[in-house]
């Protein structure tokens, strides 16, 4: 089954609880958002990366590149919605 972001994030919180010796219990929710909101900035970074060069790789192909610029530029959209709303 595959996890969603928070799901991930929750998983990640915990590991990083453990690892420096801390309770789970203490302040979960706002270690699970520090470590939600870093992945949220990577995809951010990661996609609009992507973006970059899908427009640069299609120079030929004008229109591939911007439909595909356009798409991945749509994603970071999104992420950047829900990050926003995480405030």
């Amino acid at each position: 089954m595959s996890k969603n972001l928070r799901e991930r994030a929750e998983i990640a919180a915990k590991e990083v609880q453990n690892i420096l010796g801390v309770s789970e219990d203490d302040h979960p929710k706002e270690v699970a958002d520090a470590v939600e909101h870093a992945i949220i900035r990577a995809l951010i970074a990661e996609r609009e990366r992507c973006a970059t060069i899908a427009h640069q790789c299609c120079v030929e192909d004008q229109k591939k590149a911007e439909y595909v610029s356009d798409q991945i530029r749509k994603v970071r959209s999104v992420l950047i919605s829900n990050l926003s709303a995480m405030r």
